[in-house]
């Protein structure tokens, strides 16, 4: 029984592994504007520096005929607007994409972004506003700017790194306390061992997982899963070359090996093979999870920080 669920655990979790045509997350920054102008407005982020080499005699990241259809006196006075020293990102770049206009007040930018850029807005009567740098800390994220009061907020990186944090805990909670029932060891104590074992072992990889996705995506799961739903040799070895072994593996071998030998102490009324056993199965059901789950929980964590 044990070994034909560990033989369903890893049919499932490496036959289920959705499919996605890009490379993973791209970083991205959403600005909204309350209290915005009730006239015609751009909006263009700043980076710092010249433009990339690749804009040099083009139009900037704006397609030609979508910088053709713009009040182009507007679009000057914005140009005229950015300080020396800084460039506008997708007026005068070709590597970042993004909306200057927005029916909606809603700015979208993305890919090139700088780690450090600044917004600016130009109204058609010519009023501007330039923000203070703002250094982006997560991959993907907001800043809301009030025009009234001329100020700009950005959601605290707490919150992504709270939303990542439960959910890849508490799903690692259910599938092992599953686990724990199809092992026959449920009982009130040795529930209370698997919680307190998990919270510091499972809490401490997921709290330390958290803070690498929130600021840098969930880039390399990808790139394993899909050279695993596809088992290509050449592409998953490429891969694996590029995985965090340096940080994950050891990780998960330190904490497979900790709950083992605990659950073997601490666990009643079972063997000590049977309490290893489910020590090894929920640790490779919960990794293997964790790289299902990867995809739809950096979009809880996008959702919370916008």
């Amino acid at each position: 029984m044990r070994r034909r669920l560990l033989l369903f655990l890893l049919a499932a979790a490496l036959l289920t592994v959705p499919v996605f045509a890009d490379f993973g997350p791209k970083p991205q920054l959403t600005v909204r504007v309350e209290n915005a102008p009730e006239e015609l407005y751009y909006l263009d982020l700043l980076a710092e520096g010249p433009p990339s080499p690749y804009a040099e005699g083009s139009s900037g990241g704006l397609p030609e005929e979508e910088r053709t259809a713009l009040d182009q006196a507007l679009l000057a006075a914005l140009t005229a607007a950015v300080p020396e020293g800084w460039h506008c990102c997708v007026v005068q770049d070709t590597l970042i994409w993004g909306n200057i206009v927005s029916d909606e007040d809603l700015f979208q930018f993305g890919y090139g972004l700088p780690d450090v850029c600044r917004i600016l807005i130009v109204t058609k009567s010519g009023d501007t506003f330039l923000s203070e740098p703002i250094e982006r800390q997560v991959l993907q994220s907001s800043a809301t700017v009030d025009w009234a009061a001329k100020t700009v907020k950005t959601p605290p990186v707490s919150l992504g790194y709270a939303a990542q944090f439960l959910a890849t805990f508490l799903p690692t909670l259910a599938i092992e306390g599953i686990l724990l029932l199809l092992f026959r060891l449920w009982s009130r104590r040795n529930a209370l061992v698997f919680l307190g074992v998990n919270l510091v072992t499972q809490g401490g990889l997921t709290l330390w997982t958290s803070l690498r996705t929130v600021r840098y995506g969930w880039l390399w799961a990808w790139m394993i899963r899909d050279a695993l739903r596809y088992f290509d040799p050449e592409t998953l070895l490429y891969r694996l070359r590029v995985f965090p072994f340096y940080w994950l593996l050891p990780a998960e071998l330190l904490i497979l090996l900790a709950e083992a030998a605990l659950y073997m102490w601490l666990f009643r009324d079972c063997s000590k093979k049977r309490a290893a056993l489910c020590a090894l199965t929920g640790n490779l059901a919960s990794f293997l999870l964790g790289l299902y789950l990867a995809e739809p929980v950096w979009r809880v964590v996008v959702r919370t920080m916008l």
